[in-house]
């Protein structure tokens, strides 16, 4: 493999990083997973680090938006500050949760050692 000139760095829900790895490798890309935490909902998501050769961008890219899709959740919100004596029922929310964030980085140089 030629040394590679972009990182990309996708931060996926968990739930979708299996299909997406099992695609990128029937693709001929390799990843490094790094279990990640974050976003509103504080879920698990995965991060992954690839590095690419430039005119592949577009086939990760591809991929990532195949198998990382988005969802809607209800959540709970938090109970906000009340007055003594008053009563709060929380009605649950809808939110948006899902896709990925994908990053594009140049990189000067990248080695696989033995």
């Amino acid at each position: 493999m030629t040394a590679p000139s972009k990182l990309v760095i996708a931060v996926v829900q968990a739930r979708d990083a299996d299909r997406l790895l099992d695609a990128l490798q029937h693709e001929g890309f390799r990843a490094t997973r790094i279990s990640s935490t974050g976003g509103f909902l504080r879920e698990q998501n995965v991060t992954l680090l690839m590095g690419v050769e430039a005119h592949r961008i577009g086939e990760v890219l591809r991929l990532i938006k195949a198998h990382c899709y988005t969802r809607t959740q209800y959540v709970n919100p938090l109970f906000p500050i009340v007055e003594s004596g008053e009563f709060f029922v929380p009605q649950p929310i809808e939110v948006e949760v899902g896709g990925a964030n994908v990053f594009v980085v140049p990189i000067e140089r990248f080695e696989r050692l033995p």
